[in-house]
């Protein structure tokens, strides 16, 4: 073990220096790092939550308004299938889990189970015996009811946060946040927590917009301010800015639904010079739209958000192209933000924000003062204990603990992982994780001494029977960080990443760069005793 070939040194001294090199853009300054090329200034390590500030938010997706729109779903398939079953009701509710529906003729109730059980979906597990159906249909009586199942409401709403989750990370990364932290917290919450965001307002109303979209005639023959609407037909408030009116009689029959948008954009009318926000549909989208329009020349037709409408416009012509404009007393911001919701897509249901928090960048900076103070007092007291047990093998320990730093540092960099608070903790218990190796090595070089061993035959006895206990303590933990890493979150896998390379770094810091040092020593000092 204490033979290195030319090209082992050379390989090893390559790796610290790379090391150092990937390190250095996370002390640069912004004037000097825009002198150099963006590939290199842009191998830093991004500063989290906690040490950058930023804002904090959990929101709560609204679990009743999804059963409530499945549920109203529900009702025009019932219709649909009853006519289609020629049974007759006399009426047709629907409650917050159910639908009832009243039978004309109770002895029609069978056939009426039969069409209404059309209606179900599998949901749950589905390999070779298929999922459960989501609907249960019960009758008593001339009362037949379909409620939702157990097993329904429960994938309802594990699509609904999985969905919600999804359209969240769009909307964030669309407006150039970096490195969110966006999880699953309980059943139905979501934690968001945005490093460096110097408007959280701006992110609220972002997300808590559900920007779900479809285009629907005007219905022209009933008058809004009657306050009560025809059927198949109800009253929408328009948007904020309309300067048209303030209400309008909208079908409730989607023409077009805006899940179809493939992308949108804000922009300027090149005759009036206001903000607006062109659109263009997928293929499907595409035709639908052109169908309608070619079909409803010279009716208004509404661009509903969120049961408001933003405008109404007059099909002057068949839109074929598959493209359109939105126009509403747009200011830049608000067309822009418009652009960033409908490309993310519509959220399955509302969310509301029932904990925010804020971390100033002044907070950000007494943490990060805080904490690598921790990690150089920390290092000085380890050198200080090393040097004074040790001597010059304890002096070649401290130099290799500063490489492992300045590693550690390359490794996240290169990731471009997040750096937290924990983080630092991490990179803090990794110098007594490195030392720990140094210790073994050195005792045991020094128990071989003892014996009346030779130079040599103790520092190659030392290195050899200290390795594999070195190996073992490191592999357990590993393992346990890894566990910290699959079933923690946030700052629990920032802390276990960290950790990580910090034992995997040691690992060449302390058995092959410190043996590397001493070996060198030895060779060109030829002791007659060993400094331990």
């Amino acid at each position: 073990m204490l033979y290195f070939s030319r090209w082992k040194i050379y390989l090893i001294l390559a790796t610290c220096i790379a090391g150092f090199i990937l390190m250095l853009p996370n002390f640069l300054g912004r004037d000097t790092l825009a002198a150099l090329p963006s590939w290199y200034a842009n191998t830093r390590v991004s500063l989290g939550l906690d040490l950058r500030g930023g804002s904090h938010l959990l929101l709560e997706v609204d679990m009743a308004t999804v059963i409530r729109d499945r549920v109203e779903g529900l009702v025009d398939g019932a219709r649909q299938q009853l006519r289609t079953a020629n049974v007759g009701y006399t009426a047709l509710n629907a409650g917050e889990r159910a639908v009832t529906v009243q039978l004309r003729d109770p002895a029609q109730a069978e056939e009426a189970v039969k069409a209404l059980r059309q209606l179900a979906s599998p949901v749950g597990r589905t390999g070779l015996g298929g999922g459960q159906p989501d609907l249960e249909v019960t009758v008593n009586g001339g009362t037949v009811t379909v409620a939702l199942s157990e097993v329904a409401l429960r994938d309802r709403a594990t699509q609904a946060i999985e969905q919600s989750i999804e359209i969240v990370r769009r909307r964030i990364d669309e407006t150039g946040v970096n490195e969110p932290t966006i999880a699953r917290q309980g059943n139905d919450r979501i934690l968001v927590q945005l490093p460096g965001v110097e408007d959280p307002d701006r992110i609220k109303r972002l997300l808590g917009t559900t920007a779900k979209m479809t285009f629907r005639l005007v219905d022209v023959n009933a008058d809004p301010n009657t306050g009560r609407a025809p059927p198949g037909s109800e009253i929408l408030p328009s948007a904020e800015g309309d300067r048209y009116q303030s209400k309008y009689v909208i079908r409730k029959k989607v023409e077009v639904d805006g899940a179809t948008l493939q992308n949108a954009s804000a922009g300027t009318n090149s005759q009036t010079g206001e903000w607006v926000v062109n659109f263009e549909f997928n293929s499907a989208g595409a035709n639908r739209f052109a169908e309608v329009t070619k079909q409803n020349v010279g009716r208004p037709f509404a661009i509903v958000l969120d049961n408001k409408v933003i405008s109404a416009p007059v099909i002057r012509e068949p839109i074929t192209g598959g493209r359109g404009q939105i126009s509403g007393n747009f200011t830049a911001a608000g067309a822009n933000d418009l652009a960033v919701l409908l490309r993310a897509g519509a959220l399955p249901a509302p969310l509301k924000v029932i904990e925010e928090r804020t971390v100033g960048p002044d907070l950000g900076a007494d943490s990060i003062r805080a904490g690598l103070t921790a990690v150089v007092v920390g290092f000085l007291m380890v050198c200080v204990y090393m040097i004074a047990c040790y001597g010059l093998f304890g002096a070649f320990a401290c130099f290799a603990l500063l490489v492992n730093i300045v590693l550690t540092i390359a490794a996240l960099s290169l990731l471009h992982a997040t750096l937290t608070l924990p983080g630092i903790a991490g990179i803090l218990l990794t110098l007594g994780l490195a030392v720990d190796a140094n210790i073994l090595i050195n005792e045991r070089i020094r128990e071989e001494t003892k014996k009346g061993r030779g130079v040599f035959a103790s520092m190659e006895a030392g290195f050899s029977r200290a390795y594999s206990t070195i190996v073992d303590s490191n592999l357990t933990t590993a393992i346990k960080m890894a566990l910290l890493f699959i079933f923690g979150t946030g700052t629990i896998k920032g802390f276990a990443v960290t950790i990580t390379f910090g034992i995997l770094i040691s690992m060449f810091t302390a058995t092959v760069l410190v043996r590397l040092m001493m070996v060198t020593w030895l060779r060109r000092t030829r002791p007659a005793v060993l400094p331990v």
